[in-house]
């Protein structure tokens, strides 16, 4: 019997508001606004969660140390045609992180979301 169910994903930014419509052009689905202005919560197509919670002083990863400021975590998103997806994100003003994936050998591309989260484009 597990102890709990999986709720969402809630990330740290400076622009809840932004952050939130950032991912909902990525992933479709609804932004709601139902704890205020300093946290919103994105309902995708497919049940995901994720809340969008402001932090003044935000201070965003830096990938990909593994230090005092390592990326902490990261969200995954598959995708069918990669460098359609990569052109989309970087049009939404994601930032590439790594993007030498090997001419497709390797099946992920790193990212940064408009507040420095670190994320992956996966085939």
């Amino acid at each position: 019997m597990p102890v709990a169910t999986f709720c969402l994903v809630a990330l740290d930014c400076p622009d809840p508001e932004s952050l939130a419509r950032f991912y909902a052009d990525v992933l479709g689905g609804e932004v709601k606004h139902d704890n205020g202005e300093n946290w919103l919560e994105l309902h995708a197509p497919d049940g995901v969660r994720l809340a969008f919670q402001c932090v003044p002083g935000h201070r965003p990863p830096e990938w990909p140390r593994a230090d005092a400021n390592s990326q902490q975590l990261h969200l995954d998103f598959k995708v069918v045609d990669m460098d359609r997806a990569q052109e989309q994100v970087l049009a939404l003003g994601a930032t590439p992180l790594d993007l030498d994936d090997g001419g497709g050998e390797r099946d992920f591309r790193v990212y940064a979301d408009p507040a420095g989260h670190p994320f992956c484009l996966c085939r």
